[in-house]
């Protein structure tokens, strides 16, 4: 183990039969918050134009106590870094992946953690629902993570259950023996295309993935609803031996509709009043252990503090594993501080039974979301390598003019 105090062993599947295991946080949002990432495209060439980015948000994860790393190949499908006149096509798939395994190797391997590759839903699926098109584009991507021999492979990131399943046959297909996770982008009820959340649990498991659960799109809680529901069924159906796993995002989305925290007027530049304090991470690492979820972690917004809040919380279950970016012990830290109304808040009781205010006197606590009602299939969503035309921007805002006639009607 390293000097970060990490003393689990074996495989990945073998640690999940140990104990929870923690995983990193959302590297787009987080690297789009340092200047590092586009909003809008969100796909990885900071490996390649920004690399030292990259290693020092891999580092401290792995300081706040992640046990798996990801390289940083979110969206990385040749389709998607060519969508839209987007200038990441110059590099490619083949570059990007091996610059992000590079990066993450040379972080996680000393201080004994865990590698995984990772795929997510592609243009292709959305604009064509072509299987062998779909499938090649994974084939493409798993290239760079089979020469690498990554730990694991995490398919994420599908709001579409049909699409998660292509993905997981083919990883599966074509890294034998790696260990698959999938998780999908979807809420407690439905995928995008209608699925059941308990039922696409089953579709996954029947296609051959290990862990199953949720990532991003929704708060902490609200995908534990759904994972919940994962659970319940897949066990139902007889798959004793998959695993769960949670990477939920770090906002409260209580009001977000169908396709999530991106129906939010606020996505995704006004997000921040919504941020999951610490402590709120505790309670969703607490809850989600006792659910049964073994592989816990985060999505878009987690900062490396809050990672850390959710190996604090489960530390004890980890055999007492220290993060080494220090224990916060509900503030105990505050016992130092100058000021003796701060020092009276160094309790459990105190930050447990908290309600933050947000500062804003006039804000509302719940938005309005957009919900245009298109997915795959509606020529709005169609994907293509040219730049985003004035043609096809009127066309979107004549179709949100339309919905909003008919809401007043």
């Amino acid at each position: 183990s390293g000097h970060y105090g990490r003393g689990a062993t074996g495989g990945f599947l073998e640690r999940l039969d140990r104990g929870p295991v923690i995983g990193d946080g959302g590297f787009v949002f987080a690297l789009e918050k340092r200047g590092y990432v586009e909003a809008g495209p969100w796909t990885p060439e900071a490996v390649i134009e920004h690399p030292e980015a990259v290693k020092q948000l891999h580092r401290e994860y792995l300081r706040a106590g992640s046990d798996v790393c990801q390289a940083f190949t979110f969206y990385a499908s040749e389709d998607k870094l060519k969508n839209r006149g987007h200038s990441a096509g110059s590099h490619g798939v083949m570059e990007i992946n091996q610059a992000a395994c590079d990066i993450v190797k040379e972080v996680t391997y000393p201080e004994g953690g865990l590698v995984a590759g990772g795929v997510s839903q592609t243009p292709s699926y959305i604009t064509t629902r072509d299987k062998a098109l779909v499938q090649a584009e994974v084939r493409k991507q798993c290239e760079i993570f089979k020469k690498n021999e990554v730990d694991l492979m995490i398919c994420e990131y599908y709001e579409h259950v049909e699409e998660a399943e292509w993905h997981v046959e083919a990883v599966k297909d074509y890294m034998p023996g790696v260990p698959v996770c999938a998780s999908l982008c979807i809420n407690e009820d439905t995928d995008v295309h209608g699925v059941p959340t308990g039922e696409c649990g089953v579709k996954l498991a029947r296609a051959g993935a290990d862990v199953i659960g949720i990532n991003c799109h929704y708060d902490p809680f609200r995908c534990l609803d759904a994972v919940k529901k994962m659970i319940k069924y897949v066990k139902a159906a007889g798959f004793d031996k998959v695993h769960f796993m949670i990477q939920p995002l770090a906002y409260m989305t209580p009001d977000a509709s169908v396709q999530g925290f991106i129906d939010l007027p606020e996505f995704p530049f006004a997000l921040e009043p919504r941020i999951c304090t610490r402590w709120e991470m505790q309670r969703y690492a607490r809850e989600a252990y006792e659910a049964g979820i073994r592989f816990i972690g985060g999505c878009c917004g987690f900062e490396p503090y809050h990672i850390r809040a959710l190996s604090e919380e489960l530390s004890a279950e980890r055999g007492g594993f220290e993060p080494a970016s220090g224990m916060i012990g509900w503030g105990k830290c505050l016992e130092k501080h100058t000021k003796p109304w701060v020092r009276a808040r160094a309790s459990k009781e105190y930050w447990q039974n908290l309600k933050p205010g947000t500062g804003r006197p006039y804000s509302s606590s719940l938005s309005k979301c957009d919900q245009w009602g298109i997915t795959a299939g509606h020529e709005l969503v169609h994907q293509h390598e040219e730049e985003t035309g004035e043609a096809e921007l009127k066309k979107g805002l004549d179709f949100k003019k339309r919905l909003a006639q008919q809401g007043s009607n």
